[in-house]
């Protein structure tokens, strides 16, 4: 929708550069920026999620907010709409908002109502009560305006209020935001509002103009379940300050961080749970986000760990967290839960060496970084160079243990692999005969003792390709032990195999 002094300017959508410039002479004209207007727009949608966790972008213009539950904390829908108006100002000047019982019915209003309330800019408000249905809100501007729109409705109730369906019947077919040619026969059959549609029987509307005529009619008028995808999942615990007087200094804003962490923690605790992942985000009183996350290697609810790994966090930011003019609002998130059963501390008192550990591994990895500090894990394949993974230290444990082996028995596999495996020159008998001799850097050594072939071949099942290993255990004249394969079959799969030396025995 284009600006209203634009509009009495006599330029509208669609309208040619040369006929805008003819009208206004002194037209400034500049490139488009699709990635910028996202930005502005993921920005815009950062900041709703102070009126809810359920906040749904709809490029280029929109935003959709479930303000299900939430409006009671802004003392209504009014006193939300009020406080939205004041927080946008800082992003645009046009900004068109309404309430709807549905996502898409919002949309439509806030897009294409014109039945809003003065001074307000939104539509009336519906009954409330304990049988009121959720709601939600929307937004758009920049070159356009935007549109907040807020849903309340996810489910059907037939006849209820009457009052909030009359400004959706009187909008035209374009609030459908069907496909341009779809519209347009609409149009010419006579059908120019939602209300010329919702008059007639849905099947010859679905046989003449599709079924997503009828469909997306239900959907904006309630009559089918519409719900909005969020940005982010929802957390599985979130908890909230909210201030009167925005604060400044970094310490109150760590210490509110700390106190949301002791209720957080109580909750945990009463769901013998504990968190693996906690997010806060502060949101500032000028519109700006700034967001904090950790993860710790073991599920925890102790709130003087969390606000270390914050303090620690904030220590390591690259952009330091300015609170500009203060934060109105912190909320921690504790997206990941598992369970957490109460620890049993030793009879003489001491600590728990594997606690101990995790408490490590999460500081470290919280100051240099997740993927700076890792742990390795065993994965289930025989081709050797894939049996490990180097996983994040503070990230899940995988489950199985290392192969042990037998009493007695060497190590099946060396302690040292080479990446990638070392050409060596071999003497041995062909076609499969061991190595009697190899040269490797230059020396020489012979081989006294060996043990082999190992035959590992390609994991087909995972529709790998590779030629067969055989792979020998052998000791040289000096006593170093040595793991060394034959790449390929004679004959059958390569007519000159190669040699490789892959690890080295302690």
């Amino acid at each position: 929708m284009p600006d209203p002094r634009a509009r009495a300017l006599g330029l509208t959508p669609g309208l040619a550069l040369a006929d805008a410039r003819a009208r206004v002479p002194e037209l400034a004209v500049f490139e488009s920026d699709p990635a910028a207007d996202q930005a502005w727009l993921e920005r815009i949608a950062d900041s709703c999620e102070r009126y809810s966790p359920s906040v749904a972008a709809d490029p280029p213009d929109g935003i959709t907010i479930d303000i299900t539950g939430c409006a009671h904390l802004f003392h209504g829908e009014a006193g939300l709409a009020g406080d939205l108006e004041r927080r946008m100002a800082r992003f645009t000047r046009h900004l068109r908002h309404a309430f709807a019982d549905s996502p898409e019915g919002a949309q439509a209003l806030a897009r294409f109502g014109t039945l809003i309330l003065p001074g307000t800019g939104r539509c009336p408000e519906g009954a409330e009560g304990p049988n009121a249905l959720p709601r939600s809100l929307g937004t758009r501007d920049r070159a356009f305006d935007p549109s907040v729109s807020a849903t309340r409705c996810h489910l059907p109730v037939p006849g209820r209020n009457d009052a909030e369906q009359a400004p959706l019947l009187r909008l035209p077919v374009a609030a459908l935001r069907l496909d341009a040619e779809t519209e347009l026969a609409l149009r010419r059959a006579g059908l120019k509002t939602i209300g010329d549609l919702a008059l007639r029987p849905s099947a010859p509307i679905a046989a003449r103009f599709g079924e997503a005529a009828t469909t997306t009619l239900a959907r904006l008028l309630g009559h089918a379940d519409s719900r909005i995808t969020p940005r982010r999942a929802a957390p599985a615990l979130f908890f909230e300050r909210r201030f009167a007087e925005p604060i400044a200094r970094t310490e109150d804003a760590l210490g509110t961080i700390g106190a949301l962490g002791e209720e957080a923690a109580r909750a945990l605790e009463q769901r013998r749970m504990g968190g693996r992942r906690f997010a806060a985000r502060l949101f500032r009183s000028d519109g700006a986000v700034r967001d904090l996350a950790i993860a710790t290697g073991q599920p925890t609810r102790d709130p003087a760990l969390l606000l270390r790994l914050f303090g620690e966090r904030v220590e390591t930011l690259a952009d330091p967290l300015d609170p500009g003019f203060g934060f109105d609002m912190i909320r921690l998130s504790v997206p990941a839960i598992e369970p957490l059963a109460p620890a049993q501390l030793e009879l003489e008192g001491g600590a728990i060496g594997e606690e101990a550990m995790a408490a490590l591994v999460d500081r470290l990895s919280t100051r240099l970084g997740r993927g700076c500090l890792r742990r390795f894990a065993p994965r289930d394949t025989h081709i050797p160079e894939q049996t490990v993974l180097a996983l994040p230290a503070a990230g899940p444990r995988r489950t199985g243990g290392w192969p042990e082996p037998r009493p007695g028995e060497p190590p099946l596999r060396p302690i040292h692999l080479f990446d990638p495996p070392q050409p060596i020159e071999v003497i041995a008998e062909v076609p499969d005969g061991p190595p009697h001799r190899f040269r490797w850097r230059r020396a020489q050594h012979d081989v006294v003792r060996f043990e082999g072939p190992e035959r590992v071949a390609a994991e087909w099942w995972r529709h790998a390709e590779g030629l067969t290993r055989d792979y020998y255990r052998v000791e040289d004249a000096r006593g170093r032990r040595f793991w060394v394969f034959r790449h390929g079959l004679y004959g059958s799969e390569k007519p000159d195999p190669r040699w490789y030396i892959h690890g080295l025995f302690a």
